[in-house]
Formats: C-alpha cells, sequence, structure tokens
C-alpha cells in the first residue's frame, strides 16, 4: 500500500506545481491573451494531475476495503466515477471558455502586447458583397408617415 500512496503523493505534487505555475501565469504576463494561456494550459494539465490523485484514491479505496468494509469500498467507487466526469467537463470547459474569452477580447479590440502579425484583423469586418456598398453602422433606415384620413359621413 506505500507505493501507492507515494504515486499519489506524485500526481498531487505534479498538479499543484502546474496550478501554481498558472496562478504566477497570471499575475506576470502582460496581456489578456497569454493570461489565459496561462490559466487554461497550466490549471487543465494541473487538473488532470490532482484529479488523477483522486481517482487513485478512490481505487485505492475501492480495492483495498472491498471485502473487509463494503460501504467504504463503495464509497471509492463513487469517488472515482465523481471524479472522471469531474475531469472530462474540466477538460471540455476550460479550453472552451478561454477560447470565447480570448475571442471576444480581439472582437472588442484588445490586441496583444507586442504583436508583431495579427492574423485575425481582417476577419472582424463585415463582409461587403459589393464594393459600392459601403457598411453604415447605427443608422436606422427612417420610416414612412402615414396619415389616416377619416372619412366623413
Amino acid at each position: 500500500m506505500l507505493w501507492f500512496d507515494i504515486i499519489i503523493y506524485i500526481l498531487l505534487g505534479i498538479g499543484v506545481f502546474f496550478n501554481l505555475l498558472g496562478g504566477i501565469g497570471l499575475l506576470r504576463f502582460p496581456d489578456v491573451y497569454t493570461r489565459l494561456h496561462a490559466g487554461t494550459k497550466c490549471t487543465t494539465f494541473g487538473s488532470i494531475f490532482v484529479v488523477g490523485s483522486v481517482i487513485l484514491i478512490g481505487f485505492k479505496m475501492w480495492f483495498f476495503y472491498f471485502g473487509k468494509n463494503p460501504e467504504l469500498a463503495t464509497n471509492g467507487s463513487v469517488l472515482a466515477i465523481h471524479s472522471i466526469i469531474a475531469l472530462i467537463a474540466i477538460l471540455v470547459t476550460n479550453p472552451t471558455g478561454a477560447h470565447a474569452i480570448a475571442r471576444a477580447a480581439h472582437k472588442s479590440g484588445v490586441l496583444p502586447t507586442k504583436a508583431v502579425i495579427d492574423e485575425l484583423k481582417d476577419n472582424n469586418k463585415p463582409k461587403i458583397k459589393d464594393k459600392k456598398e459601403t457598411p453604415v453602422k447605427n443608422k436606422v433606415p427612417a420610416r414612412k408617415k402615414t396619415v389616416k384620413k377619416k372619412e366623413e359621413e
């Protein structure tokens, strides 16, 4: 059982290390894009190791206490299953949320610090079908006033 605990502690240490790197990156990096990079890459990778250690704790409870204490063994299997579901949710939502935030920041005009090339610069402009037409922003077409005449009887 000692070697199993050592693996759990190693996974926890790696996970905490990467989560700390993500926190330091959020504080140290200059703009929203590099902060998102640090926040999502490091915390996703760190969360994989932390949740992996929790899964191993659940399997340890299930395997070592299966015949001795069935309630503890059941709690271990439930812990492992819930941790796997949480890990899948983290793996799906963390990069998706970061992509949405980065896209919204780019569309609102936030430029990366010291950026040399902006490959997405032309994607934010509205597409014009005919070159003679120019896009007009915030112009509402005028309504025609209709006057209803009452018929006199």
